[in-house]
Order: structure tokens, then C-alpha cells, then sequence
């Protein structure tokens, strides 16, 4: 009888149920699969001594079957395969997504799938080129490939490349269990990533901000808490809507942002300011938030945080209570950028610390924007100096 096989993301299965029923499955610390069988009513596991997905399924199959025994390393056909696309990424997305926080892994599962797609899950990536390249930025375009299929600008698409170097500089700095590295280099390294001309990054100001200020309670009392906090803090509204009250210490006056919560990755604490002060106490007389409560709760099950859709929709519904004209670009974002502005004379080490940036060059280029007071001014302090 043919071997029955099931397979998941974690595990694979194969033979029948009582019969001759194997698993193989990767070991949650070092990621090396293991077989797993029965014998005499006993569990027996064995380590395959590799992280080869497509040949650790051949080997259950086999073992399923009865054409191999336990020992399945010392097998002179154990040869590994040829390393492709889809090989590469079952290792990444193995050993490197889970590491990454929760957006971040979504992102890594649809742009992968999109590569697989576009490029075919047998290909070697040691073969992929400039044409590669520039087939995909076209199609991409184009709305051709996607998730979405519909035409991208080119921060998208930048976006999408930027992970597709990344993991292939991972392949060429990783080694497989016999020592070779997965790709002896990046063929894409040194390729030129299409850029936004003009890209569009508003800078809330303060009349504008003031503006939600006076409608923020109408809207909801979280997003009155989200509003000050994305101001008075700089960061960004994904961290902000995550906080939990163990991240607050309002006698120290400081928050303490995850990293798990921070696009970068970089855990900090920050000092609150008396209006951050003030709305984290109006907070918890709201939530009455008490051991590891979320800062701003969901309103159909309090033990979540709320969710970036409806952070999203509070912003547009303030912008119309509001009577703002809607603009392209102002949205949480631009708080960040304001906060970065506003606080254009500090040392950048010292905005770098109170926002979260690892990269002061990041803040400078998509983050500060110099207005008519800030030259004004400049001028007028040159003028100063040469009389």
C-alpha cells in the first residue's frame, strides 16, 4: 500500500497511523530535523544531523515504506540537493522570520511567495541576474506580480528587493552542515534598487496637531492617548498601540519600548513628558489597566491591544471632525517627522536616543524638514555674526 503522507509547516508525516507511522520535524532550538517513529510501543527519535526540508521528506518517505532503517545517515545516496528558491527560503524562514516582530513576518511569508511565484521554486538563486532584476521591477510595475495586483510605486518595489538582497546575503555568510556556505556570494550585490524621485513625507504641524488635540476625546479616549503619546514621544504608532503597563513606570517617569514592537529591533527606555505624564494617568482611570493589560485595550476583548486598522481609522475620522482638508502622507507618520523636527537643534545622539533611530543618516534624510522660521532664523544669525 502506497505511503499516506500529510504534510505541515512545522512537521511532516508519512506511512499510517499504528502501522508504520514516521515524523520528521526540526528541533525548536537548533532547527536540525529529527525523525520520529514507533517501535514496540515505544517513541524513538533520531537526529538527521541536517536542515535539508526535501531530503528529510525523502527519508521519512523511505523509512515509511521499509527501504531504509533509522540509520539513515550513513546511506551512500545522502546526498544533499541542489540548493534552490524555495529551498533557501523554507531555511530562512525557518532559522531567521521567527526571530523578526509579528509585521515583519507577514511580510517575509508574502514577499516570499511572490518571489517563488515570479521566479519558479525550482530556480538557483546563484543564477538569478540583472535581467532577473529588471524583469521583476517591471512586472512589479506594472501590477503584474503581487499580492494586490495592481501597479506599485517604487518604494514598494524597493522594499521587495531590500528583502530579496537580504536573504541572499544571509545565504552567502551561512554554512550548511558540511561546512559550505549556501551561496558563494549575492548575485544581485551591487544592483541598483529603484528610488521615489519625490517621495512624499509630511510633517504634521503644530496647528494641525493642535487641531486633533481639540476633537481627540470625540473621536475615542485611546486615541486621545495615542495622539499624545505619538507626539510628546516620536515613535511610532505600531509601538505606541503594543505598550503594555509593565512598559510604564509613571513614578520614574519613563516607558520602556520592546523590541519585539520596534521596527528596528532596538529595545530602549525613554523619559515621559508632563503631558505624556497626564494622559497615561487619564488612561488608567479609563482601562483601569492592572497587572500585564494592554495601555489601550480593544473594546471587544480587553486583553488585546487595538488593532492598526482601527489606529488608522481614528486618524481619518479626526481629520473630518476636525475639517482638515485630507492630504496624501499625513497620517501617524507624521507625527515622527514632526517630533524630529521640532527637536532639530538637539545633538542627533540625543534625538536618536528619545525617538528610537539606530541611524542618525535615517533621521536626517526622511525625518527632519527645515521650515521658512528655521532659515529665517539661520540667516538672520549669519547677519549677526559678520556685523
Amino acid at each position: 500500500m502506497m505511503a499516506r503522507t500529510k504534510r505541515s509547516r512545522r512537521s511532516y508525516g508519512a506511512g499510517e497511523w499504528g502501522r508504520n507511522r514516521v515524523r520528521v520535524f526540526p528541533d525548536p532550538k537548533t532547527g536540525i530535523l529529527q525523525i520520529e517513529w514507533r517501535e514496540n510501543g515505544r517513541r524513538l527519535t533520531r537526529s538527521l544531523k541536517h536542515r535539508d526540508w526535501t531530503r528529510a521528506k525523502r527519508q521519512a518517505d523511505e523509512f515509511a515504506a521499509g527501504f531504509a532503517g533509522p540509520e539513515l545517515n550513513g546511506r551512500k545516496d545522502a546526498v544533499p540537493e541542489p540548493l534552490t528558491l524555495e529551498r533557501l527560503f523554507d531555511i530562512y524562514g525557518e532559522e531567521v522570520t521567527p526571530t523578526k516582530g509579528e509585521r515583519a513576518r507577514r511580510s517575509d511569508v508574502v514577499a516570499m511567495r511572490m518571489f517563488l511565484q515570479f521566479f519558479g521554486r525550482e530556480r538557483d538563486p546563484a543564477t538569478l541576474s540583472q535581467r532577473d532584476w529588471d524583469r521583476f521591477i517591471r512586472a512589479r510595475r506594472a501590477g503584474r506580480i503581487g499580492p494586490s495586483r495592481r501597479p506599485v510605486a517604487n518604494r514598494t518595489i524597493e522594499w521587495d528587493l531590500t528583502f530579496l538582497i537580504s536573504v541572499l546575503n544571509w545565504a552567502a555568510r551561512s554554512r550548511d552542515e558540511r561546512g559550505c556556505l549556501l551561496l558563494d556570494r549575492n548575485p544581485l550585490k551591487g544592483l541598483r534598487k529603484p528610488r521615489e524621485k519625490n517621495p512624499t513625507r509630511v510633517v504634521l504641524d503644530e496647528e494641525e496637531y493642535q487641531a486633533l488635540l481639540r476633537v481627540s476625546r470625540r473621536i475615542n479616549w485611546r486615541f486621545r492617548v495615542a495622539l499624545v503619546l505619538a507626539h510628546e514621544t516620536g515613535h511610532r504608532i505600531g509601538a505606541i498601540r503594543q505598550l503594555r503597563w509593565p512598559d510604564i513606570d509613571l513614578e520614574a517617569g519613563v516607558v520602556r519600548w520592546r523590541a519585539g514592537h520596534e521596527k528596528t529591533g532596538y529595545e530602549h527606555t525613554t523619559p515621559l513628558t508632563a503631558e505624556a505624564l497626564a494622559v497615561l494617568e487619564e488612561a488608567r482611570r479609563m482601562s483601569q489597566g492592572t497587572g500585564d493589560a494592554p495601555l489601550l485595550p480593544a473594546r471587544k476583548d480587553p486583553s488585546v491591544c487595538v488593532s492598526r486598522s482601527l489606529a488608522r481609522d481614528w486618524w481619518v475620522r479626526a481629520e473630518a471632525v476636525a475639517g482638515m482638508e485630507p492630504k496624501r502622507g499625513r497620517g501617524w507618520h507624521s507625527l515622527r517627522r514632526k517630533f524630529a523636527t521640532d527637536l532639530m537643534d538637539l545633538p542627533l545622539k540625543v534625538l536618536c536616543e528619545l525617538g528610537g533611530w539606530k541611524n542618525a543618516q535615517t533621521v536626517l534624510r526622511c525625518y527632519q524638514k527645515a521650515d521658512e522660521r528655521q532659515l529665517r532664523k539661520a540667516l538672520e544669525s549669519r547677519r549677526r555674526v559678520r556685523t
